[in-house]
């Protein structure tokens, strides 16, 4: 305070807060009196996943999956697979057929005996248990990610059991060779002339799945190709969840729980190796080429060549110890996966490694390993400039993997990633099936992939765009006409009532209650991932006021009562004229003007910081103000660089957020030329003694 009166003047004041701020909440105050750390990481669960996945997947032929969707198939005119018999070949974009009692492409085919063959690949969108699902009154057998083993074998059917059904973990963003065969016979008569006084058995067949946490659907075209790639090997081991306190995964801790299960992991991919090692590594009983495979194996997963040292202990005496090369492999496997250069990611160095670089870029882009071409880049010294850097990330951004982990960002950033339950009152709204809450996140997904994926990827877009996919059946429920089995498509709702992420439906039903919006649980979302606001937590337990006790009170006059106390307004003040300004949508998040009678109030504010309070007059305004906020791009890409580095942002220099604001506000918001400058602003820490410890030791365990 300057000398003299207990309070400041008019003049001094603004000066005073300056200082303030300066001294003690500012950026550079904030890394100055506490200074952030990258903290030494383990890999999380899902890159030690997708690492092994991809590791055991380099020794087998890459596939690029092109552009088509949809499945290969084969039409024969008997109930064999027969060339001499094929009748049609072309792409299905999927499998729900139902012939009746005809047979495909009328007249073609003898309506008794025909058969198919689709095959390709199957994406899957999240990682977790699927359960397919195959619908056939007649023959059938699927394989999928394993081309030798059927996991559905219905080929010899029993009694009248028309439904089949497997169970197998997938990795999320990767593809998996698939093939369904069907084939119905004449069932033992062979003579044509009895045959056609019989009556033609129905023949249909459907392939559907149930993704993890959700309801069972056909498997769409989106998630299947006509190119088959190779298997891929999935780590099924259940390990401990990763901490999620700071709002993305960390792997900041070790317990005894994730140790068993690294171990459980590296015994089941070594057993998966012995049994696969003719194809990856060539032999199995030859020393010289089992030696080679294990040299890529480590170096690949280490990251980096191999030390005279490393290899002598990891390859050379295993080979020396083991009772047969065989054996030697899957000591080499079990060595690699519990080392902590494997487990563990790069620290910084005094020198720029080409290496280390490579590994974070990966791991920041893909949470996995570095490719050939990366590691290549490293080895040839194209990899140590940030814009070299730059051209490798522009690159790996347009793989599907990069994509995967981007679309995981955005589910966690609009805190829907743990599928809110969204069960509401079937008397209210009795066409809100679970079917519907379905294909709402459906929307969601392709409304996100639209935006993000597109050419501009523009941050304003996604807050502004009134395009969402809709199908036949989400059609009518929110106001839109489409044929009854319409597929999803894209739509553009009335601007002046739809505006972005904010107002999509699946959005606003995973914030309200079973009967009513929330206004509160709106704008709790709208403070802290929006704005990037803290929020402290609520005095007391909090228990929303019944409509029954107000039946005349609208949402918004019951939720204003309710924290009218100065102890709520604290932080009430600014969560309830957020989520006020999308009053307008209801439960299921329809359009609605009046509730209960009365005309409904969508007037809301916010007061940013060090700002003039701002009023919106609805949701657009409100998607309008955030498209453009500073505040809310700084929350934004804060938020991001988080995600996909897994360290905090202040930890790499007090400029870094700064900097990656102002690329992202030259490249006109485009949200992936920001995951390319964040990518490339974490290859490159500020210094060695910026890294900590965690918060325990590993396990004792190889270099």
């Amino acid at each position: 305070m300057p000398p003299g009166p207990k309070k400041c003047s008019v003049t001094d004041a603004p000066k005073v807060a300056a200082y303030i701020h300066d001294a003690f909440y500012s950026p550079l105050a904030q890394e100055r009196n506490r200074p952030a750390r990258v903290a030494l990481s383990r890999l999380t669960v899902r890159q030690l996943k997708n690492a092994v996945t991809d590791l055991v997947g380099s020794f087998r032929t890459q596939v690029s999956p092109g552009e088509a969707q949809g499945l290969r198939a084969e039409y024969f005119r008997a109930n064999q697979f027969r060339g001499e018999d094929r009748v049609i070949e072309r792409i299905d974009p999927e499998v729900r057929f139902n012939y009746g009692q005809q047979g495909p492409s009328g007249g073609k085919f003898d309506p008794h005996q025909f058969s198919m063959r689709w095959q390709g690949s199957l994406v899957a969108p999240d990682t977790g248990v699927y359960e397919i699902v195959v619908r056939t009154e007649h023959a059938t057998n699927l394989w999928v990610n394993d081309l030798e083993k059927p996991i559905i074998d219905a080929w010899v059917q029993s009694g009248k059991d028309t439904e089949h059904t497997a169970s197998i973990y997938l990795v999320g963003g990767r593809a998996y060779p698939i093939r369904l065969d069907f084939s119905k016979s004449k069932q033992g008569v062979d003579d044509a002339e009895k045959n056609k006084d019989r009556p033609v058995p129905k023949a249909s067949i459907t392939l559907a799945w149930k993704r993890p946490q959700q309801i069972e659907e056909p498997i769409p075209s989106r998630c299947l190709i006509p190119t088959t790639f190779p298997e891929a090997f999935v780590v099924s081991t259940p390990f401990p969840p990763d901490d999620r306190s700071m709002g993305y995964e960390r792997g900041n801790s070790i317990s005894k729980e994730w140790d068993e299960a690294t171990t459980s992991a590296a015994l089941e991919t070594s057993d998966y190796i012995a049994a696969h090692l003719k194809e990856l590594a060539g032999s199995t009983d030859d020393k010289e080429k089992l030696m080679a495979f294990c040299r890529k194996f480590v170096e690949r997963a280490h990251r980096r060549p191999l030390s005279p040292a490393i290899e002598k202990l990891y390859i050379e005496r295993q080979f020396t110890t083991a009772p047969d090369p065989a054996t030697a492999v899957k000591r080499v496997v079990l060595l690699t996966m519990k080392s902590p250069r494997f487990l563990y990611r790069e620290l910084g160095t005094v020198e720029k490694d080409p290496y280390d670089i490579a590994s974070r870029l990966s791991f920041a882009l893909w949470d996995s390993l570095p490719d050939e071409t990366l590691l290549k880049a490293a080895a040839t010294g194209s990899l140590v400039t940030r814009k070299q850097v730059a051209q490798q990330a522009e690159r790996m951004v347009a793989d599907p993997r990069a994509w995967y982990k981007q679309r995981e960002f955005f589910l966690q950033w609009l805190k829907i990633d743990q599928h809110p339950d969204l069960a509401k009152d079937t008397k209210r709204f009795p066409l809100f099936t679970p079917a519907v809450a379905a294909d709402l996140r459906t929307s969601l997904d392709l409304t996100l992939e639209n935006v993000v994926r597109s050419e501009r990827s523009d941050f304003r877009e996604l807050l502004m765009t009134n395009r969402y996919f809709l199908n036949g059946r989400l059609a009518p429920i929110y106001g839109v006409t489409l044929p009854t089995n319409a597929p999803f498509q894209p739509v553009s709702l009335d601007p002046k009532e739809r505006s972005g992420v904010l107002t999509h439906p699946y959005l606003l039903a995973s914030f309200a209650y079973r009967s009513s919006s929330s206004p509160i649980h709106r704008g709790v979302l709208l403070t802290r991932s929006f704005m990037g606001r803290t929020l402290a937590a609520p005095p007391a337990a909090f228990v929303p006021l019944p409509a029954s006790l107000h039946p005349n009170l609208t949402t918004r006059q019951r939720v204003a009562l309710q924290t009218k106390p100065a102890a709520c307004m604290s932080c009430h003040s600014t969560i309830n004229p957020l989520g006020f300004t999308l009053e307008k949508f209801d439960a299921i998040g329809r359009f609605r003007s009046v509730e209960n009678g009365t005309p409904i109030n969508t007037a809301g504010s916010y007061e940013p910081r060090g700002g003039q309070p701002v009023k919106f007059a609805g949701a657009r305004d409100l998607s309008r103000y955030i498209a453009g906020s500073e505040e809310a791009h700084t929350a934004f890409v804060e938020k991001f660089f988080q995600y996909l580095v897994k360290q905090p942002i202040r930890a790499y220099g007090a400029q870094s957020r700064n900097d990656l604001q102002g690329s992202f506000r030259t490249n006109k918001y485009n949200m992936r030329q920001l995951t390319v400058a964040i990518a490339t602003e974490a290859a490159f820490p500020k210094k060695a003694s910026s890294f900590k410890g965690t918060q325990t030791a590993t396990a004792q365990s190889p270099q």
